[in-house]
């Protein structure tokens, strides 16, 4: 029998998870919420930046208020977010999360805390990634299609991910490239609370990817900070 994405993540009972980077941050956390959701667990999904619309499934609220009526109802996660102007939805502040994740009964709350316009790698902003000072987990994310392609053709924020490496944006990246970004104070785990356990995602993974995928994970799990190194394959 395979892991579950719990099991590869190494989830405790109760847990405040925020993904950053880039790369496919939504379609995992929207996958461990519909698992730990249909495995009985009571599950909260918010962001501190902007979803796309379409990303969002009943039941919806808008106040961190209405989450414990709703996760008692149940089957299925509790979306605790407000439609936007546009075709996008945002989410509560992150003190409020906080609040949330202290006071309701939701077993796991997972948050979309960074945004990267579609792109596979990203160096944040300033006033990026806006993480929950109580998250228990951080997972910066990355899709390892980042490898062989150039900073300004795969990165979102190119020329902050070109001055972090020390490199025009046509430079092609490279294994080591990926694996700087992804566990640098600037890249990866920028504003990471000390608290937090890190585990690197690295996504789109296929067969013919697999051993790029295997180098990266080695070269990330060096690092002292990052607690595991988890391998998506693409979907």
């Amino acid at each position: 029998m395979s892991e579950s994405w719990a099991e590869r993540l190494g989830l405790a009972e109760r847990e405040l998870v925020a993904f950053v980077g880039a790369g496919g941050k939504s379609t995992l956390m929207l996958g461990l919420g519909r698992e730990l959701s249909d495995t009985g667990h009571r599950v909260v999904i918010t962001t501190t930046t902007r979803m796309s619309v379409e990303q969002i499934e009943p039941p919806v609220v808008d106040s961190i208020r209405d989450v414990e009526a709703n996760l008692e109802r149940r089957p299925g996660p509790v979306f605790v977010v407000r439609r936007d102007a546009d075709a996008k939805v945002s989410g509560p502040a992150p003190t409020e999360i906080d609040k949330l994740f202290r006071e309701s009964s939701a077993e796991y709350v997972l948050v979309e805390a960074d945004g990267a316009n579609g792109k596979t790698l990203k160096a944040p902003g300033n006033f990026e990634p806006v993480i929950p000072l109580t998250s228990t987990i951080v997972i910066p994310v990355a899709g390892i299609d980042a490898v062989g392609s150039t900073i300004t053709g795969a990165c979102h924020r190119p020329e902050r991910v070109a001055e972090l490496l020390g490199r025009p944006v046509s430079h092609v990246l490279a294994v080591a490239d990926v694996a700087q970004i992804l566990t640098s104070a600037r890249g990866g785990l920028k504003d990471v609370p000390a608290s937090a356990r890190i585990i690197v995602a690295i996504t789109k993974v296929s067969s013919e990817t697999m051993d790029v995928a295997g180098e990266l994970s080695l070269l990330i799990s060096r690092d002292p900070d990052v607690d595991r190194v988890v391998v998506v394959p693409y979907r």
